[in-house]
């Protein structure tokens, strides 16, 4: 019997095809590791283009850029919470393959999702998404088909890319000069985590003019459940400091708790590595002082670690009793001169950094150290818990970030949120991750996703989503509470419509709930014209259609817009709620919006 379940990967359809028979052979041959089948270079050493050649036309990577990112020959790189293991290139040497059909074998065969590090191109020219179609094989004999969608190498965006390289390396660099810049992507297929992964096919591309090239593959582990208790995305790549041999204290609240705590730190948008010269984490007491001793972390054992520019590393557990809504000090030391980082921009919590020079004061207890104020979280992406009861993101803009709440009060709409879930019987006491970047839209890049940006209001977040969302450890609901901004600067609201409905599709690929907010009321603004204003009637109008839908892709609808607009004048505001600038609730909406969720509905109980 065929049993067929559609997924959706990368907006695109695949499909569990059912069982092969245990004594059919892979159509590739017996399936082999990833490096077994690496047979072309396309990475050359500066001055030596010849050596490689990626796309046809005599360009390939630069070696000399990739070190400089800090990726290591036969090293390994973190991406969207997998590990690659990277090809060990050097001059001639084949560093990748073109995607077609090759059966590869997985380190880790109990995944929730496979990676791929890959980029495409196109003999010819022409920027087009690269399209294949590959297969998943579980060790029951089962398979699940996925179609892969890989953006070009030098016209794809840089929003969701991995690895942004300044330029790439050209045989014919004497008359035309080195291109660039150029790009490298991760893409993951999410899986089913129970079952074991036998291998990876590999995708087929049809047409002859394009090519998949893959440098390494790998596996998001399921050998842990490890659930988000807070998180932040990166708003975009700023000058910062510059900090040098000093120590960073980052104010965070959880949400859910636990026993075991790591933390995640990420080098989103970066184009230099950074090293960490040690980190801690305790809870605090007041101000910058920590409540009692802090504990140091170590990462694979060491108590230092580097990131790799675009890379991501984990910290190894630790034992603490972190219950619910408990305030907390992560510590950074940074050795060396950091004048550009990524952050999540728009804090509202206070955030410390001791003096250029002062060293490691990571294990300080008193917080006398910590004379500066940070009004951004560097680096830090995430705190995770193990077995917790899984997380619910919100994903968003300014109102989502707090914009115009009170600083350092937890009174944003998903603190209020997460409040009401460890208060009431009878649900889970899930995570609750903050995903809002200020000024963010759903569609449009705001930050361009590489070089460093004086505004940082994140890439759209239909670029930011893998990231931010389907690859956060225990996340099971999605929260969607966009698309203003978009309407404000002009964006057609089909567009944003469409947007939408795309991280919709996404989640639903990754086995995710979405619920999806009307847009709130902006009358009175400076950008909220009359024509804005009807294109948030017609979103909402769209919106509120999905509710009655038995095809939509959203688990429910909720009525932001009539939470917080004046039954007197619905193109604003209710003045109780109105922070002042029109367009923000202050403290008194934002809780109004979390209120008016339905916890049953939101945890599916």
């Amino acid at each position: 019997m065929l049993v067929v379940l559609v997924v959706v990967v990368n907006g695109t359809v695949s499909r569990d095809v059912g069982a092969r028979s245990q004594t059919e052979p892979p159509p590739g041959g017996a399936p082999k590791a990833f490096s077994t089948f690496i047979d072309r270079a396309g990475i050359s050493p500066d001055g030596a283009a010849a050596s490689a050649d990626l796309d046809g036309s005599g360009n390939s990577l630069s070696a000399r850029t990739l070190a400089e990112a800090g990726w290591v020959p036969g090293g390994d790189v973190v991406l969207l919470g997998t590990p690659f293991r990277l090809p060990a290139y050097s001059r001639g040497r084949p560093d990748h393959l073109l995607a077609d059909g090759q059966p590869v074998v997985l380190e880790d065969t109990r995944v929730h999702s496979v990676g791929f590090l890959v980029t495409g191109s196109r003999i010819g020219g022409g920027g087009d998404d690269v399209l294949g179609t590959g297969t998943i094989v579980y060790a029951d004999g089962t398979e699940q088909d996925y179609t892969l969608s890989v953006p070009h190498w030098t016209e794809g965006p840089a929003g969701d890319a991995a690895l942004t390289l300044p330029y790439a390396n050209s045989s014919s660099a004497i008359e035309n000069g080195p291109t660039g810049p150029v790009r490298l992507y991760a893409r993951s297929v999410p899986v089913d985590p129970v079952r074991e992964v036998d291998h990876v096919v590999l995708p087929q591309v049809a047409e002859e003019s394009a090519r998949m090239h893959v440098f390494s593959v790998g596996g998001r582990s399921a050998g842990e459940d490890w659930t988000g208790t807070w998180a932040r995305a990166t708003s975009g790549y700023m000058e910062v400091g510059p900090w040098e041999d000093q120590t960073l204290r980052l104010a965070v609240r959880s949400t859910t708790g636990g026993h075991r705590v790591r933390i995640r730190l990420d080098n989103t948008f970066a184009d230099r590595p950074v090293r960490v010269g040690a980190a801690s984490l305790g809870l605090r007491g007041e101000g910058a002082a920590t409540l009692g001793s802090a504990l140091p972390l170590a990462f694979g054992g060491s108590s230092e670690t580097v990131i790799p520019a675009g890379g991501q590393v984990f910290s190894d557990p630790v034992e603490i009793l972190l219950p619910p809504h408990t305030d907390v000090l992560i510590s950074l030391h940074l050795p060396d001169r950091v004048t550009a980082a990524p952050v999540h921009y728009a804090s509202v919590d206070t955030n410390f950094t001791s003096a250029p020079g002062t060293g490691d004061q990571t294990l300080d207890p008193t917080g006398e150290p910590f004379t500066g104020r940070v009004d951004q979280w560097p680096f830090l992406a995430g705190v995770e818990v193990l077995d917790g009861p899984g997380a619910v993101v919100a994903l968003g803009d300014s109102i989502t970030d707090g914009t115009r709440s009170t600083r350092d009060a937890h009174a944003r709409w998903p603190d209020v949120l997460s409040t009401r879930l460890a208060a009431q019987p009878g649900v889970p006491n899930m995570g609750v991750l903050n995903m809002g970047v200020a000024g963010n839209h759903v569609v449009t890049d705001g930050y361009p996703g590489a070089g460093v940006s004086t505004y940082a209001n994140g890439v759209a977040m239909t670029h930011r989503a893998q990231r931010d969302v389907f690859t956060r450890e225990g996340v099971g609901t999605l929260v969607v509470f966009a698309g203003i901004n978009d309407l404000r600067w002009g964006t057609d609201p089909r567009d944003v419509i469409a947007g939408l409905e795309a991280i919709a599709d996404t989640a639903d690929e990754h086995g995710v709930r979405v619920f999806v907010a009307t847009l709130g009321p902006c009358g009175g603004e400076a950008r909220c014209t009359a024509e804005v204003e009807q294109a948030r009637q017609l979103v909402n109008a769209h919106l509120r259609g999905q509710a009655d839908d038995p095809d939509s892709s959203f688990a429910g609808v909720w009525d932001f817009d009539a939470v917080l607009r004046d039954p007197q004048n619905p193109s604003r505001l209710l003045p109780d709620y109105d922070s002042g600038d029109h367009l923000h609730p202050g403290d008194a909406g934002l809780r109004a919006l979390a209120e008016s969720v339905d916890l049953h509905q939101l945890v599916g109980v």
